[in-house]
């Protein structure tokens, strides 16, 4: 007989344990969760995340495996399962972090001043072939350039020459791209803040911009569509690891490394010459351009640039912006810039040079 309870005993409590164990597991995957999301693959598979993962969420887990992955397949629209108009808990941190500090490779320039514009107007050597070293002589800075054109460049082999992004202008209209590269001190000078997440790994901004973002964020989830940002700031390294990545995804297709480097500088920008390494840019949702069929991506159509934010790689304008349609990439200028841009049907180098 005492055999007999001895075992009961034994089954009640290892039911007991059983419960409090599901209880704990159903709190772990379900509180500060949005609506679920439905994402079959990306774009590129070079980990656009700038931290690894944390969270444990059914999100967090799909979008890390696509994000890790190069399977073809297409995005659909979140469901709408949240119809009261209020939002579930979510995962934002109101304080500002700054940027940190990292051991990058520096980009080699003979002068530290970077402030003050260059007078010589020779122009840069020609002739780049993969496998050699480019010496480049600088040159006068075109207008919108901080100054001075980087030095001994390490993607110089395959045509890119950049000069410094002028940093005198608003902080909110800085001109980053594969001609107009950051500083190298940029980084620990950036103070970024989180925004609005649905997620428990929830990304950054600038935090002058953060504010911007969540007020769009409120806006759209009243209206039933729920903004995922799955890539905020980005950090150098994590910029030159992803770039590097597609550099040698192309070599291994048996491309040159003079092709596989302008090949991947199309998808991904080298190091320093991203919006996302100035805390200016969020990728929403999807990293395929079918995500220009869902109604999350005609929300924002219609309504980003009432909140400062502009599709910075439209349809039609890759000779331009020298980037694919990215449908899912939106750049912080400011409300009043942001109208313009949109009213004008320009993209934003185009609109520079009308300014």
């Amino acid at each position: 007989m005492k055999k007999v309870w001895t075992v009961v005993t034994a089954f009640i409590i290892s039911i007991f344990l059983i419960v409090v164990t599901g209880v704990i597991l159903l709190v772990r995957f379900h509180v500060k969760k949005g609506p679920d999301i439905d994402i079959s693959s990306a774009a590129d598979a070079n980990s656009y995340q700038e931290t690894e993962p944390t969270g444990e969420t059914e999100f967090s887990k799909v979008t890390t495996l696509l994000l890790e992955t190069a399977q073809e397949g297409s995005t659909s629209a979140l469901p709408p399962d949240m119809t009261d108009g209020t939002l579930p808990p979510r995962t934002t941190k109101t304080e500002t972090t700054k940027a940190p500090e990292t051991t990058t490779k520096k980009r080699s320039r003979s002068d530290k001043e970077t402030t003050t514009k260059a007078t010589t107007t020779a122009a840069p050597s020609t002739g780049k072939t993969a496998g050699t070293t480019t010496t480049t002589t600088q040159k006068a800075a075109p207008a919108g350039a901080r100054g001075k054109q980087v030095l001994d460049y390490e993607y110089a082999y395959a045509g890119y020459q950049p000069y410094y992004a002028d940093l005198t202008v608003p902080w909110n209209l800085i001109l980053v791209n594969r001609d107009y590269i950051l500083p190298d001190d940029f980084e620990d000078q950036l103070k970024l803040a989180y925004i609005e997440s649905y997620d428990d790994n929830p990304q950054k901004m600038d935090y002058r911009a953060a504010p911007h973002y969540n007020e769009m964020f409120e806006a759209a989830a009243k209206e039933g569509i729920y903004l995922y940002a799955i890539s905020g700031y980005r950090s150098v390294t994590r910029q030159r690891n992803n770039f590097e990545r597609k550099i040698q995804y192309y070599r291994d297709q048996g491309y040159s490394k003079v092709e596989a480097t302008q090949m991947a500088a199309r998808i991904i920008l080298p190091p320093g010459t991203s919006e996302h390494n100035a805390g200016l840019a969020v990728d929403i949702l999807s990293l395929e351009q079918s995500f220009e069929n869902t109604k999350e991506f005609r929300w924002l159509d219609a309504h980003a640039h009432e909140y400062g934010f502009i599709m910075r790689y439209p349809k039609n304008k890759e000779d331009v912006t020298e980037i694919i349609y990215e449908p899912w990439h939106y750049r912080y200028v400011g409300v009043e810039t942001a109208k313009k841009i949109k009213a004008s049907g320009l993209c934003y180098e185009e609109y520079l040079k009308m300014a």
